[in-house]
């Protein structure tokens, strides 16, 4: 019988969410962590985005985190400085364009972060502009369609400067540094 292994590993920015690279000269999961050959990430996070990734050998895992809605919060560097106002049309859900069709997101959690949250820097850091200011806002979505956070901050009028996925539902990166992996017995 298969022994089925979880990890969770704090994807940095720059590296594929796949374990070959189809164009050569990028890097990919297997060139952060020795993974299993076998273990393959549930979901994905584009390779300019960062955070908590979730892989393993159980296929029966995929269909439990991807379908059922779990809890995914993100949290967001955005450019300027939204009001409460400015998050309401995430907290409704909105019109966006995913792929070349309509497509409205369900309603998601959206609120300003105060102080902003200690991340380990990103490498490279992102462009700073001192006569731009900056915020941080989480997101909660329980879907997650392509490229999705990024378009919906856009759609609002604050475009993502930097995009963290922190947590997948009781799955958080506290205590992880980027390319850093934590075993777990279950999902």
């Amino acid at each position: 019988m298969a022994r089925f292994q979880y990890f969770i590993l704090y994807k940095p920015f720059n590296v594929l969410t796949q374990f070959t690279d189809p164009v050569g000269g990028k890097m990919t999961l297997g060139d952060v962590y020795p993974f299993p050959k076998d273990v393959y990430p549930i979901g994905r996070l584009d390779e300019d985005s960062e955070g908590l990734l979730l892989l393993t050998n159980d296929p029966a895992m995929n269909k439990v985190w991807l379908d059922a809605g779990v809890e995914k919060e993100y949290y967001v560097q955005v450019e300027g400085i939204p009001k409460e106002s400015d998050l309401q049309p995430l907290r409704q859900g909105l019109e966006l364009r995913i792929k070349k069709k309509a497509f409205r997101t369900l309603p998601a959690g959206a609120r300003l972060l105060q102080p902003a949250p200690v991340l380990p820097e990103r490498n490279p850091p992102i462009r700073f502009r001192q006569s731009v200011p900056d915020a941080w806002i989480a997101i909660t979505l329980r879907e997650g369609k392509n490229r999705q956070v990024r378009k919906m901050t856009a759609a609002i009028g604050f475009p993502t400067l930097r995009l963290v996925r922190w947590r997948m539902g009781p799955h958080t990166l506290e205590g992880l540094e980027p390319g850093q992996v934590r075993e777990l017995k279950k999902l």
